[in-house]
């Protein structure tokens, strides 16, 4: 079963667990969007093929907020709002290492490889990069990690994994960007928390914000103001 956020007729937010797959893609496997659209088809009873739109994806291991639309209208509104980044994605991550500063804004320009499935990271431009950034705050602490809260301002292959590492701070459980252990289930601590933009349709300013994960490592920053 699906966990939705919110649900109008022309938007659905759903709450993404971990290791599930957003977009349906070459591995056959079941996929989020696939499960939304037969959750809309059950309760509106829809015949044949339901519309639903792709707005944006979270990477596999990675849990949160993912909005699809449910009319073409809202797609091309949506689309638009996040290539003009009129969209506030709020994002929490778990590092070990502390950041060298307790809030900064992080500017780096970024390079797919498409066959590692890896992004790599540059402090000025070369052929073939793209600019990122995203802002972080140090939101809380425990004896041996630390909760960021993060604020993407664009949304570039892996921009936050590959960024953290870059400053010496990879999630934790991301081997791929040199977090030294993976995590029990095989996923990484990092977890859309929020969306807030001006509705495409409605034009009122909307919040979708997904429930703080009840996992153990997570529990330690339950109470954290985010």
């Amino acid at each position: 079963m699906i966990e939705v956020l919110y649900e109008d007729n022309h938007l659905i937010a759903v709450n993404k667990k971990p290791s599930d797959l957003a977009q349906g893609d070459k591995t056959g496997d079941s996929s989020l969007d696939r499960e939304v659209k037969k959750y809309i088809a059950e309760k509106y009873g829809k015949p044949g093929d339901v519309f639903l739109g792709v707005v944006h994806r979270l990477d596999r291991p990675v849990g949160g907020v993912v909005l699809f639309a449910r009319t073409s209208k809202a797609l091309k509104r949506l689309n638009e709002m996040f290539y003009h980044r009129q969209v506030r994605k709020v994002y929490l991550a778990i590092v070990r290492e502390r950041p060298p500063s307790d809030e900064d804004t992080l500017l780096h320009y970024l390079k797919k490889n498409e066959k590692q499935n890896k992004t790599y990271v540059y402090d000025s431009q070369v052929k073939g990069t793209k600019e990122a950034s995203l802002s972080y705050r140090i939101a809380g602490r425990s004896e041996r990690y630390y909760l960021l809260e993060i604020e993407l301002h664009s949304g570039r292959h892996h921009q936050i994994r590959a960024q953290l590492a870059k400053i010496g701070c990879p999630v934790k459980g991301d081997l791929k960007y040199g977090f030294p252990r993976s995590n029990e289930d095989g996923n990484i601590s990092l977890f859309a928390r929020r969306l807030e933009f001006i509705h495409p349709v409605k034009n009122e300013k909307l919040s979708i914000t997904a429930p703080f994960p009840g996992n153990d490592i997570w529990k330690v920053f339950e109470y954290c103001e985010i």
